[in-house]
């Protein structure tokens, strides 16, 4: 059975909507509306607010939230042109509520209390698990902002493993230290006292839903498999999963 027509998932009925071809010419990865749908379900996203998309790559998360929830979005991205994201913003008819920039996520040229949520779809790994960062990004967040977060995680911890697993570090690398488990996560927004309540949970079927979508990207792309599919298809879900992160300043 071709592995599109298992796509479809009454766990997410948003992203359902969406065409696998449009996604795929959009980003790499696990498949970022079903993290971005479930994460949207421990946010109040309400329309007319004002969303940072942080890492917003090509902008599939940007375009999902405008449409979906009615908010307001800046697309933040270091590596991706605003030229190229702001294109596609106007083929979907979102432009007049997504501006696309690139930014460093360490040097965000914002005012403080400039959002009333703050996003990041599998983008979190690369820049926000210093202690530092959570509070940083608190800053730009207005009284009771929201922070949500979607990071690829591990069940537990690599240096409580005392080594990354074989078939994870052959594909990830050293990076794997940066996939930490959603109660250190948990943990490390809470004691940086910049959250008033801080929720972290695993993705039912995590690595289930990334080795289902990495399936049907080969298959659209007309390859018979991929380095992550073989991780992900050798895991089982023993190690790897994803963290659900949510935090909301007084």
């Amino acid at each position: 059975m071709p592995a599109l027509d298992h796509l479809t998932r009454d766990a997410f009925p948003k992203s359902s909507k969406y065409d696998a071809r449009w996604l795929v010419d959009l980003d790499m990865g696990p498949h970022p509306l079903w993290l971005l749908e479930d994460l949207a379900a421990d946010l109040d996203l309400r329309p007319g607010m004002r969303v940072l998309d942080l890492g917003s790559g090509l902008g599939a998360t940007s375009v999902f939230l405008a449409r979906e929830y009615g908010v307001s979005v800046v697309a933040a991205d270091l590596w991706v042109d605003p030229s190229a994201a702001g294109a596609v913003f106007r083929k979907e008819g979102v432009d007049d509520r997504v501006l696309p920039m690139r930014v460093d996520a360490h040097a965000l040229p914002f005012g403080s209390g400039s959002f009333d949520a703050i996003v990041s779809i599998d983008a979190w790994e690369y820049f926000g698990t210093g202690d530092h960062y959570p509070p940083y990004l608190a800053k730009f967040l207005r009284p009771g902002g929201q922070l949500g977060v979607a990071t690829p995680a591990l069940t537990s911890e690599v240096r409580e493993l005392g080594e990354i697993p074989d078939h994870i570090d052959r594909v990830v690398g050293a990076e794997t230290a940066a996939w930490h488990t959603a109660e250190w996560l948990r943990s490390q927004w809470a004691f940086s006292r910049a959250f008033a309540d801080v929720t972290a949970r695993t993705q039912d079927d995590a690595c289930a839903n990334w080795l289902l979508w990495e399936r049907a990207v080969m298959e659209l792309k007309g390859q018979p498999t991929s380095p992550v599919q073989s991780m992900l298809e050798a895991d089982g879900g023993a190690f790897v999963t994803f963290a659900l992160v949510t935090g909301r300043v007084a």
